[in-house]
């Protein structure tokens, strides 16, 4: 599939044609939380997927949108009158990983329509990715064992490394180390309270006040040593030309509680790519993002990656034909990783494109117990799973996650028409709550304007 570009203005179009009649660019992106998570911005609006993209000769940030369903794929760089046939090619690679279109993708999803007619009518199926597979895997990292609004805080706050990253990690004096504390994976000590002043009293719990408060803290935490100092001044200046304003400010100003929360979405770096985050060491950048006992595991992953012990690529290569055997050596490869246990390792694997099993944990306990009255645990879940979604071989996930999905978004509103700023309360702890109650009363006004 051949993409045509052409020049509107300064502005860059390029097309990628999708053969599929039934792909939709909303329900391609808005099919999985990874959509939420920064660097991605999805604009309600105007229906389309903002985000930077790393290429060969430097990054470029990008709109991606669809005139109409089954509608070739437009992908608008702004400020570009040309790119390289490299940067073109490494561009469009990673809309397509993303947006998981290709002749292979479109097989899979044929195969999956044939079997789920609901799926089939609505057109659901794709599920949103990264343009790289080390930025699902660490995603997947921050997505294990964690609140939803916690999730979306550190992936942002990686992000908001970047940039300061990118310009100091070039430098001979840029070495951040501080000392190893004893890592310890949760905190058994009661929680402290974070008070911050509400327009409203439409937030009640706790989790994302906690959230709020990291994503203030964070930015304006000052380090010990004299590079990782560097890379906080940096920050400083760097949002100072941005907003006008210093990061706490700028961050204060982006939090608003009247009609929900809302946290700034621009002025964000891209990810972080495993040789930015290998030359960091893992205390510090556990400090700077508040990434607790994950830092450690990224840091290795990424150090595996430079080092040449672990080949994304490579590994990708495997997935061809999604064998069970296939997905066994790429399971069998994760599990040697620091930290990347059974659950993380489905979700990668999913991310991947292997879609006959599920990664089960408590959200998972909860909808099987919820939705189809079984009574199980975790140590039971896959029993249950199997004798649910069975039928759907080899395609177990893809209905059980549309069932989840759909579920959620009956509570809480269309995907696609949420503002960002509502993300962070989109929680099984909130689907009865107040909160959930405004969101459906938003999504009645969404849907009537």
């Amino acid at each position: 599939m051949e993409a045509a570009a052409k020049l509107v203005g300064e502005t860059l179009l390029l097309e990628i044609p999708v053969k599929d009649p039934s792909f939709d660019l909303t329900k391609a992106v808005c099919s999985h939380g990874l959509f939420m998570m920064a660097p991605n911005h999805w604009d309600p609006a105007s229906c389309t997927l903002q985000r930077p993209i790393r290429l060969p000769s430097g990054g470029v940030r990008v709109h991606i949108s669809q005139l109409r369903p089954s509608s070739p794929i437009v992908v608008s760089v702004a400020g570009s009158i040309s790119l390289s046939l490299e940067d073109e090619e490494a561009l469009l690679d990673q809309v397509r990983r993303m947006l998981r279109i290709s002749d292979e993708e479109d097989r899979i999803i044929q195969e999956f329509h044939r079997i789920h007619a609901d799926a089939r009518e609505k057109g659901l199926g794709r599920i949103f990715r990264s343009p790289t597979l080390f930025e699902d895997m660490v995603k997947c990292i921050l997505l294990c064992n964690c609140q939803w609004p916690r999730t979306l805080s550190m992936a942002r706050a990686l992000c908001e490394l970047q940039l300061p990253l990118k310009q100091c990690c070039n430098s001979e004096a840029f070495h951040p180390k501080t000392p190893q504390p004893k890592e310890k994976k949760r905190k058994i000590t009661k929680r402290k309270k974070v008070t911050i002043k509400l327009e409203t009293k439409f937030i009640d719990g706790a989790e994302l006040l906690e959230t709020a408060g990291l994503m203030i803290n964070h930015v304006t935490q000052p380090s010990d040593s004299q590079a990782c100092h560097m890379i906080d001044s940096t920050a400083r200046s760097n949002q100072d030309s941005w907003n006008g304003s210093s990061p706490s400010q700028s961050l204060n100003d982006g939090l608003k509680f009247s009609d929900g929360v809302s946290f700034p979405y621009e002025a964000t770096g891209d990810f972080p790519t495993p040789e930015e985050l290998a030359t960091l060491d893992a205390a510090y950048l556990a400090n700077r993002c508040k990434l607790g006992y994950r830092a450690k595991r990224i840091v290795s992953l990424a150090k595996s990656i430079v080092n040449g012990n672990l080949q994304p690529r490579k590994l990708e290569e495997l997935c061809e034909g999604f064998s069970l055997s296939s997905y066994d050596s790429i399971d069998q490869q994760l599990s040697a990783l620091n930290g990347f246990g059974p659950f993380t390792r489905a979700n990668v694997l999913m991310c991947m494109g292997f879609y006959h099993r599920v990664p089960a944990d408590t959200e998972t306990v909860r909808h099987i117990r919820q939705f189809h009255g079984r009574n199980c645990d975790i140590d039971s879940a896959q029993k249950a799973i199997e004798a649910i979604y069975g039928k759907y071989a080899p395609f177990q996930f893809l209905a059980y996650w549309i069932e989840l999905w759909e579920y959620y978004e009956q509570r809480f509103g269309t995907w696609s028409k949420l503002p960002a700023s509502y993300y962070p309360l989109v929680t099984a702890s909130n689907m009865k709550s107040k909160i959930s109650k405004r969101l459906r009363v938003k999504k009645l006004e969404l849907e009537e304007q």
